[in-house]
């Protein structure tokens, strides 16, 4: 809990950047949220393309249904143990802002940004999974006819993980930022945001130790 508490400080210690004032942040705020909605119709779209494709003979069905099976079941026991640990150090993080006066009164925000943060990269990490052992039978099912069908299965699967990654992204730093008043006060909400990335980096991180990305 110090060595939150002395992070949070040693964050607080850098300048302040001036802020001009204009509204220049705003229309960019905006194409940011405008963007993230779109990758994730995009990602919508390419999800639904992938799914809606043929799933090859009934053996390969059966191999891929225990496929399917398997990797759900193990993404629903890693989230569940991942979501514990996400819990107990948020309460970390609380209580070690709180221990020092220039840190306290952000410990609430950072703290719902650190769990906004890893909800989201656990969208992100859960979606790509659902579509990618999806799109396996049906890449392969592709291959039988065409080379070229295959490999275009294998990007739009592929690309689903990247778009939602990037759309949530957006999404989450922008309502944040939006939430907790960074147009009136833009020079003091990343402060507060800094919790985002350690969520999001937290889920990621485990996620790739347990094989899940």
């Amino acid at each position: 809990m110090c060595v939150v508490s002395f992070l949070a400080l040693a964050v607080q210690e850098q300048v302040t950047p001036a802020y001009a004032g204009n509204d220049d942040g705003r229309m960019y705020l905006w194409i940011a949220l405008v963007v993230g909605v779109l990758a994730l119709g995009a990602a919508l779209m390419l999800a639904r393309a992938v799914i809606a494709s043929d799933t090859g003979t009934p053996e390969m069905r059966a191999i891929s249904d225990a496929i399917r099976e398997g990797a759900e079941a193990f993404l629903r026991r890693q989230y569940t143990t991942i979501g514990e640990i996400a819990a107990a150090l948020a309460v970390v993080v609380f209580v070690g802002y709180h221990m020092s006066s220039r840190t306290s009164p952000y410990a609430l925000k950072t703290v719902i940004s650190f769990l906004v943060g890893a909800v989201c990269s656990g969208l992100a990490g859960y979606t790509g999974m659902y579509c990618s052992i999806r799109a396996n039978i049906r890449t392969a099912s592709a291959a039988r006819t065409s080379l070229n069908k295959a490999l275009q299965m294998a990007l739009r699967g592929g690309a689903v993980t990247g778009l939602v990654v990037v759309a949530l992204s957006l999404l989450g730093v922008g309502s944040l930022f939006l939430f907790f008043g960074g147009l009136e006060h833009p020079e003091t909400v990343p402060y507060q945001l800094v919790g985002f990335g350690f969520g999001a980096s937290l889920v990621a991180l485990f996620a790739q130790l347990g094989g899940g990305r």
